[in-house]
């Protein structure tokens, strides 16, 4: 049997166990195939596969926070963000991190060809997603850039034209980059020591995990709380991951270091729009502390959830572009309405 025979029957089959709501064997057996050969097609049954699986079989369970006493702070004294090697990076120290400073940074989460080689996977699918609004809607196919085929009264699909006009595309719209980064999550033990955090096997989030490059010509952002736009009830990791050299020459993140428990008010003290938070609004929570912008190398990765305030830092000698992904994460019995996960 060729290569695409094989691919062919491995197609049919996760078909079949598809519409038997076999998700898990669809994932696994599709899986095992696009790691034998490179298949567009098996790529794009993979992110509809893993959009299905959620869907058809909504979590439904409820399980208690296994951190909802934070565990004792290995970085008590820790001026800012706590900052640790890759290889310190556990469950427990992501709760730490996260629990008692706002966020966790990463050092070397990845290795720097490896974040070069997902810059230009990323450079890839916002080129192609150009060229699908240039060719219009059929005349661009490709696993760079096809979207997820959301069900039409879905009220996320709203928020697409945003992000893909603001230099982003989602993550679960680049079948090609999904897959490269689901098994990542996997190799890597990323996906693992979420769940251990969230006690419960992650789910990826649709609408808020993007694949972004900002321009170097950005001059204005707003502060805010992912949290403003899913809720506060939920519970959350985002993997900020980046892909180039942030915070001296091209933009990176400017951020509160301290723990918040929960949603400030939005489109107050000075706030350009409805959802972001005031500088007079940071001012007051920061009560004296200051902000920082941490620079970041190819493959640094800063971890926090939906109470964590922060925006695009820009520095004074910016110039160049800045690539990054941000793979949000929800423990499935708190995840945030409307934000369609994808299973893992």
């Amino acid at each position: 049997m060729d290569s695409h025979e094989l691919a062919d029957e491995s197609l049919l089959r996760a078909q079949e166990l598809m519409q038997q709501l076999r998700f898990d064997e669809a994932i696994a057996g599709l899986t095992r195939c696009r790691r034998q050969q490179a298949d567009e097609r098996i790529e794009r049954l993979l992110a509809l596969c893993r959009y299905r699986a959620y869907l058809e079989q909504p979590p439904a369970a409820v399980i208690a926070d296994p951190w909802s006493t934070p565990p004792a702070d290995p970085f008590a004294g820790v001026a800012g963000v706590p900052e640790i090697p890759a290889a310190r990076l556990d469950a427990r120290t992501l709760a730490a991190g996260i629990r008692h400073h706002g966020a966790l940074l990463v050092r070397g989460l990845l290795q720097p060809a490896e974040a070069e080689r997902l810059a230009g996977g990323v450079r890839r699918a916002l080129d192609a997603c150009t060229a699908w609004h240039a060719g219009g809607e059929g005349a661009f196919e490709g696993t760079w850039y096809s979207r997820l085929p959301l069900q039409d009264d879905c009220e996320l699909a709203q928020a697409r034209p945003w992000v893909e006009g603001g230099g982003g595309v989602w993550l679960a719209d680049s079948p090609r980059m999904l897959y490269e980064l689901t098994e990542l999550f996997g190799a890597s033990g990323i996906a693992r020591m979420v769940g251990e955090y969230f006690g419960e096997q992650p789910m990826l989030s649709v609408g808020k995990s993007t694949l972004r490059c900002v321009p170097g010509t950005i001059r204005q952002a707003d502060w805010h709380q992912d949290g403003a736009f899913m809720g506060a009830d939920i519970r959350s990791v985002n993997v900020w991951l980046a892909l180039s050299h942030c915070g001296e020459d091209a933009s990176g993140l400017e951020l509160l270091p301290r723990r918040l428990s929960q949603v400030l008010p939005t489109g107050t003290h000075g706030a350009y729009f409805d959802w972001s938070v005031g500088q007079g609004m940071v001012a007051e929570t920061a009560a004296g502390m200051a902000t920082a912008s941490p620079v970041f190398a190819p493959g640094d990765a800063l971890l926090f959830d939906h109470f964590f305030l922060h925006r695009t830092g820009i520095p004074a000698a910016i110039a160049k572009d800045r690539y990054a992904i941000e793979s949000w994460f929800f423990a499935p019995s708190a995840y945030p309405a409307g934000q369609v996960p994808l299973k893992l």
